[in-house]
């Protein structure tokens, strides 16, 4: 006991030193980290027991089956447009511009009046040569008449037979000259015409390219200005030789003929526009391939009283071929692609996500055709692509993606 108290009066005596001296607080402090540290050993000791791993849920990720339809492929090409006529208008007779009928860039109907030429000198022509046919007629009538009186003297025996070959002679010269004056007469009137230049079929007149009193002609200017016709218009483009195999051993599996090909709908868009808005009709093919290019030239027409197709412009072909039945189709945005080509996710067995290579075709509203790669029964990946990692499971939710995806205008 006695040690004790000396021992606490040591341990109070060095308190009671240290305090005087300002040593007690890194005491303090040194206690509390010591404490602190056994609080950290039971806290983990603690977590060790108590806490494991859980694996996280599955995903959840939309599938679909993919919708069986019949499909119709198109041929999808570039072509330009083209003017179904287009010529320039040019002065047949000589002459000073007397009118000009028109405001450049105007439409026209065929048979409009656009230019005239001064037509009194052909008009003067004009009457000089009926003056001639009418001279030509009086003689023919009275060569006639003198034939007619020798031919009765010669049955009388009053003239001879020489007499009469004369007066026939006389008469079949004179009818010449009456054929003559009636092929001058017609000489005169076309020429007459041509004073008047005239739309040949109805279209747009481009800017004139002569004045009211100029001299045009045969050995001056001759063009005056040209004009296109809008309506209808044409559509050339080319088909590859591939194309042209394929359409042609259908046809003659189907028994078409070449003339059904007229009847061919052909659809168009400008590059501005969204789907085919325009339609026309399968119009020429060449009878050959080009040898250089191995392309075959085709052709369309298509009506455009609107004006909304110009002569000159590129725009996108589609002509639809013959319909396909029972495609499957997915939705367009559940294809993906990597170096190997285009795939789809397939919720596989046991809900795990396989990758299958696939072979696409043409776009069917939302839609696109898979040609080789997955069957009916088959559960595509449609949303969710990011969390379906193949390899791994999944948790499929069921949809329906509606026919109604296909019901657009197919692509």
């Amino acid at each position: 006991m006695h040690v004790r108290r000396r021992d606490y009066s040591f341990s109070f005596g060095q308190y009671r030193k240290h305090k005087a001296t300002g040593r007690v607080a890194p005491l303090r402090r040194a206690g509390a980290a010591i404490a602190s540290c056994l609080a950290v050993v039971f806290v983990l000791s603690a977590c060790t027991e108590q806490n494991t791993y859980v694996p996280p849920p599955p995903p959840k990720v939309d599938v679909a089956l993919p919708v069986k339809q019949n499909v119709t492929p198109f041929l999808e090409v570039t072509g330009t447009t083209a003017s179904v006529n287009e010529t320039a208008l040019v002065a047949r007779v000589q002459g000073f511009i007397q009118e000009i009928n028109y405001r450049d860039g105007d439409p026209v109907k065929a048979g409009t009046v656009l230019f005239v030429i001064e037509p009194e000198p052909y008009q003067l022509a004009l009457d000089q040569a009926n003056s001639a046919k009418a001279s030509a007629d009086a003689a023919v009538k009275q060569s006639q008449a003198e034939y007619e009186r020798q031919a009765a003297l010669v049955a009388k025996t009053f003239a001879t037979k020489q007499d009469l070959e004369k007066a026939e002679a006389a008469r079949d010269a004179n009818v010449a000259t009456q054929q003559q004056a009636a092929a001058n007469i017609k000489q005169a009137e076309l020429n007459l015409s041509y004073t008047q230049v005239k739309a040949p079929f109805d279209g747009v007149v481009s800017a004139r390219l002569v004045s009211v009193g100029e001299l045009v002609g045969p050995n001056n200017i001759s063009t005056l200005a040209s004009i296109v016709q809008f309506n209808p218009i044409y559509v050339n483009f080319n088909v590859s030789e591939n194309d042209v195999l394929r359409v042609r051993s259908t046809m003659q599996k189907r028994g078409i003929s070449a003339q059904d090909l007229r009847k061919i709908p052909v659809e168009v868009g400008l590059q501005t526009e969204t789907g085919f808005p325009h339609k026309g009709t399968f119009d020429y093919a060449a009878p050959t391939v080009t040898a250089a290019t191995g392309m075959l030239p085709a052709r369309a027409v298509l009506d455009n009283e609107a004006r909304q197709l110009l002569p000159g412009y590129f725009v996108r072909v589609r002509v639809p071929l013959f319909e396909q039945p029972d495609r499957l189709l997915v939705p367009d945005r559940a294809i993906g692609s990597d170096q190997s080509g285009r795939y789809v996710l397939v919720a596989g067995k046991d809900n795990v996500v396989e990758q299958r290579t696939v072979q696409i075709g043409q776009l069917v509203g939302e839609l696109r055709v898979v040609n080789s790669g997955i069957t009916p029964d088959d559960r595509i990946v449609v949303s969710g692509l990011l969390s379906a990692v193949p390899g791994q499971k999944i948790e499929p939710q069921m949809k329906d993606v509606s026919a109604s995806a296909a019901d657009g205008s197919q692509q």
